[in-house]
């Protein structure tokens, strides 16, 4: 099994490892990959965006090199890469956002002009659209590098993913925890996907499966895909699964957070939930659409939809 080597990558990996072992008493060898985003300290957007993260494992994977591969799902592209499936999507961890500030602030506490650090576009138009005042401040670097900037002074908060500082045994560092219906966030946020070839039979991912999370994952993702959305695009997306009912809601920003457009919609599941996630999420996305979402998002410094681009957030170190 294949990952990045991040501390927060490294952890995720080995609580998937650890789970099949659990289930299936197979011991899981776990290989670090380096990828181009990991060597370079040039931006995300400039890269590629997150898919210069997932390259390198994928091609491994083709390669023999490994049998499976972890990405955070939020990272991973929307189209699909030639050869290579999704064998299993495990139960989602917490897909909110994270305030960590100093002093235990949260956002309306947070003084005038306040420092706020993030490499998401999403947050930042998040962030701008509550707190006009605050200077938003683009960082890149892993969970504790973000973190530490707050320590030190340099910054007066950063914005994570509650998943990834879970993962890390962080989530005493978040003063504030946003409510999705308020503040939702990058499609896939949360989540795990674990990449195999196509072909390949692996009976032990059955184990670690959760059908409610890829069924609500595929709906977000479904929203992104048929948004063209690139990775410049504020875009956030929740979907749930409760019974045989799936809800969806999506909201595109405008890149400065002075305006933004959201649609929800639901549909029964009645047996092929992939097809009906993928078809609710064409639906929202085509309702924004339709109510201006491509104009409001191409508005503001950071750009929008773009599609000669393929995945919906550029954070992967924060936004796990």
């Amino acid at each position: 099994m294949a990952t990045r080597g991040s501390a927060l990558a490294r952890a995720q990996t080995g609580h998937v490892a650890a789970a099949i072992t659990e289930a299936t008493g197979i011991e899981i060898e776990i290989v670090i990959i380096t990828s181009e985003g990991d060597r370079s300290t040039e931006s995300l957007a400039s890269l590629g965006g997150t898919g210069v993260f997932a390259s390198a494992l994928r091609e491994a994977l083709v390669a023999g090199e490994c049998d499976l591969i972890v990405h955070s799902l939020k990272d991973l592209p929307t189209e699909p890469y030639p050869g290579l499936v999704i064998g299993a999507v495990p139960e989602r961890e917490d897909a909110r956002d994270a305030l960590c500030s100093r002093d235990g602030l949260t956002l309306d506490e947070l003084p005038q002009g306040a420092r706020v650090g993030t490499g998401s576009p999403r947050r930042v138009a998040q962030l701008l659209a509550l707190r006009p005042d605050l200077e938003v401040v683009d960082i890149r670097g892993n969970v504790d590098t973000r973190l530490g900037k707050v320590a030190s002074g340099e910054l007066d908060a950063v914005v994570l993913a509650a998943a990834g500082l879970t993962r890390l045994g962080r989530l005493d560092a978040a003063s504030e925890l946003f409510a999705l219906d308020l503040w939702p966030t990058a499609p896939g946020q949360g989540a795990l996907a674990i990449e195999t070839r196509e072909g390949d039979s692996i009976p032990e991912l059955l184990s670690i499966e959760h059908q409610p999370t890829r069924t609500a994952v595929l709906a977000e993702r479904s929203v992104l895909s048929a948004l063209e959305a690139g990775c410049a695009a504020p875009v956030g997306a929740t979907a749930t699964v409760s019974g045989d009912e799936l809800r969806l809601s999506a909201t595109v920003y405008q890149a400065d957070g002075a305006a933004e457009l959201g649609c929800e919609r639901a549909a029964a599941l009645f047996g092929d939930d992939h097809l009906v996630a993928e078809l609710l999420g064409q639906a929202v996305a085509t309702q924004l659409l339709e109510d201006g979402a491509a104009e409001l998002a191409a508005v503001g410094p950071l750009g929008g939809l773009d599609a000669s681009s393929d995945t919906g957030s550029f954070d992967p170190e924060a936004g796990r």
